[in-house]
């Protein structure tokens, strides 16, 4: 039992939690809490710098697939002056038929050699959508007359974007590539099948 009096989480899943060493029985805790009983069908660990202020902090994302959901924990550092040093962590339970988008993307190095060891996937990009946030990107709107120098306003997109994880071989190793791919491919082929 963990210290919250839940199962611990699988063995492989909680040894990438501790190899991060950032707060690691409290970030295996929050994520054993929101698990509960559910198996674990995948997992993505990546750990990464965030910049606040002219500080350097650590923000650790775990997301885990269960039968029936998406697990999204957040852990960064809250250091305050004058404090000691603090963590805030969040956890999301996401049920699968709330996902409505789940885009992975990849940038092939030698794509004209895909399928041998030549080809290597150098960067993945995992973004997912379950209508929590959404993003508005706007821009002066333009018209067609190039001496048109009048204030047409504004015009945008609005996107669903609640989370976007980016792994790459320089930063994070090919191995960490393949684990974002795996993940995201599993998640792309339970979504929609239970809507």
């Amino acid at each position: 039992m963990t210290s919250s009096g839940v199962r611990p989480l699988p063995i492989e899943l909680g040894a990438e939690i501790h190899a991060c060493r950032y707060f690691p029985e409290l970030v295996a805790d929050t994520v054993a809490m929101a698990l509960g009983e559910e198996p674990v069908a995948s997992y993505l660990v990546h750990q990464e710098a965030t910049f606040n202020h002219e500080e350097i902090q650590r923000h650790l994302s775990v997301l885990v697939l269960t039968p029936t959901r998406l697990i999204v924990s957040h852990t960064d550092e809250n250091n305050e002056a004058g404090s000691p040093p603090q963590a805030l962590t969040t956890t999301e339970a996401v049920p699968l038929g709330r996902i409505s988008s789940v885009a992975l993307s990849q940038v092939v190095s030698n794509a004209e050699r895909y399928g041998s060891r030549r080809a290597v996937v150098s960067e993945a990009w995992l973004a997912l959508a379950w209508g929590t946030m959404r993003r508005v990107d706007l821009e002066p709107a333009q018209c067609g007359d190039p001496n048109c120098d009048a204030d047409h306003g504004l015009t945008g997109m609005i996107a669903g974007e609640d989370i976007t994880v980016r792994i790459s071989s320089a930063a994070d190793g090919v191995d960490k590539v393949q684990q974002l791919i795996a993940f995201g491919t599993a998640l792309q082929q339970v979504t929609g099948v239970h809507r």
